[in-house]
């Protein structure tokens, strides 16, 4: 699909997705739901690659395991540039497995990592011993890894490099 000219892919997630009993529109199943401390289906999970004008191609891995189509469509297939990876933990990637997914199967320019469940930043710096600084030290330096903090916003030119707000 196209949107005011960004390309979006669906790429399959490994994760549950369901919907909280409150955002069901059906009351009486919506009782049913939040009385036996369920949710309802709402479909696979999935992740999404942003195919950019100017040659940029974003990556947003959702909550997710690891999935070969990271390495065939994300990387081979669409040839991420830069990459959101969800570092949670909570039946997903942890900080450790998302560093070795970026690293080794979608290898893009630039990573930035995301929902980690904790607070990770404070003042604008990543807090020690956090998810976030577990993640960027298994990146290691393989390619530049950015903390995503509120009120930032970055710029990437078309090669996946960060340009401004870095």
């Amino acid at each position: 699909m196209t949107f005011g000219g960004v390309k979006v892919a669906a790429i399959p997630a490994i994760h549950s997705n369901g919907a909280n009993p409150p955002f069901v529109l059906n009351k009486e199943l919506s009782k049913m739901l939040k009385k036996s401390g369920l949710t309802a289906y709402a479909g696979p999970g999935s992740g999404f690659v942003l195919t950019f004008s100017n040659g940029l191609v974003v990556y947003l891995s959702a909550d997710t395991g690891f999935t070969s189509d990271m390495d065939t469509l994300v990387r081979r297939y669409y040839k991420a540039n830069v990459a959101f990876m969800n570092i949670g933990d909570t039946n997903t990637m942890g900080p450790e497995k998302a560093a070795w997914a970026a690293k080794e199967l979608i290898k893009p320019a630039t990573v930035l990592a995301t929902h980690a469940n904790e607070q990770s930043t404070k003042g604008g710096k990543v807090v020690a011993g956090s998810k976030l600084d577990k993640f960027i030290k298994a990146i290691g330096g393989a390619m530049p890894a950015y903390p995503t903090i509120s009120g930032r916003t970055m710029e990437f030119n078309g090669s996946g490099k960060c340009v401004k707000g870095c």
